[in-house]
């Protein structure tokens, strides 16, 4: 399921997980890096995050995009919404200024099968500067879909695959 606003972005999936397992990568620096669909995460540095305001940096390439050649660039994350096995959102700061104030984050919903995902995108409150540039939204609707797969198969490896013919 996906919604999409002017303004916003969220598409969901079931996920054969618990919730603190998927919260657990979500917290994580490396987490961010191993489950990026858009290929712009390189890297990242810092600890595991407990609460808002808790902040990590991940190292960036936007060539992935081909859209803006900003060569390799630092961003901080920062945690705006922690609820411990049922939300996470984070705000990017980076070098460009006015900064830009859109917000990714998750919300986890126990389900019988495991842990309903939803990944949302929200750039309601970005800076007037990037409103008038027109690029928005940056990611996706299919990489935000993708990245949930990726999360899928990270957290829940061992599910049973369909057979191949060959």
């Amino acid at each position: 399921m996906t919604t999409m606003t002017s303004e916003r972005i969220e598409v969901r999936r079931a996920i054969a997980a618990d919730p603190a397992k998927i919260f657990g990568v979500l917290c994580d620096p490396q987490g961010h890096v191993a489950i990026d669909s858009s290929g712009m995460l390189m890297s990242a540095e810092g600890d595991v995050v407990t609460a808002v305001g808790d902040t990590f940096v991940v190292h960036m390439d936007r060539d992935a995009l081909h859209d803006l050649d900003l060569g390799l660039y630092d961003v901080t994350v920062t945690i705006e919404t922690f609820v411990p096995d049922r939300e996470i959102s984070w705000k990017i700061l980076g070098r460009i200024r006015p900064q830009i104030g859109h917000v990714y984050g998750y919300r986890l919903d126990a389900i019988d099968e495991g842990t309903m995902v939803t990944s949302f995108y929200d750039w309601s409150a970005i800076d007037p500067v990037w409103r008038e540039a027109g690029i928005f939204p940056v990611i996706s609707e299919t990489a935000l879909r993708a990245t949930l797969g990726i999360l899928a198969r990270t957290v829940a490896p061992g599910l049973p695959r369909p057979e191949v013919a060959g």
